[in-house]
């Protein structure tokens, strides 16, 4: 068996999602299977949709709404727990390629869980699951622990004149 690597996409600038999503696309179109696990999200989100399109990409979010503003609540720590559980079922079963652990790092940020429970469900996957780990504020244990690190980094973006999320590019 190929051995899996984990890839870290942080920082505070746009395209880590957009990076691990087009990881996700290269991994489905060479037939391996990826799930791809959201965090932290329960909007509706363009890449929802992918599943109609892809057949060996599974989609799933954790989350409810956006509470980034605010503080989590029993609700939203229920949900990531819950993502935290099957994620740990799903590394160790070995039946994904790729898994993506999409804004777990603000997930850990708000504290919904450790980050020695996502190391341990990371070290305990399957030896040929490939790992991809998104969002802001990567702790330094999963940076140690990670093949890959790449920081995105905020040189100018549009959201500072107004612009909204647009369907299709940002969401």
């Amino acid at each position: 068996m190929e051995k899996g690597y984990v890839h870290i996409y942080t920082g505070n600038g746009k395209g880590k999602t957009t990076a691990a999503l087009g990881l996700s696309l290269r991994a489905a179109c060479a037939g391996k299977k990826v799930f791809f696990a959201q965090f932290v999200k329960g909007m509706e989100y363009s890449e929802l949709s992918c599943t109609e399109y892809i057949p060996n990409i599974v989609m799933k979010q954790f989350g409810r709404d956006c509470f980034i503003y605010s503080e989590p609540t029993k609700e939203d720590i229920k949900k990531a727990r819950e993502g935290l559980q099957k994620i740990q079922l799903i590394l160790r079963e070995g039946k994904y390629d790729l898994v993506v652990l999409d804004e777990i790092n603000i997930a850990l940020y708000y504290k919904l869980f450790t980050v020695d429970e996502v190391v341990k469900a990371i070290k305990d996957r399957a030896y040929h699951v490939e790992v991809a780990i998104t969002g802001r504020y990567a702790p330094d244990k999963l940076i140690d622990l990670a093949d890959l690190v790449t920081e995105m980094k905020e040189v100018k973006h549009y959201y500072t004149k107004g612009v909204e999320a647009r369907t299709g590019i940002d969401k």
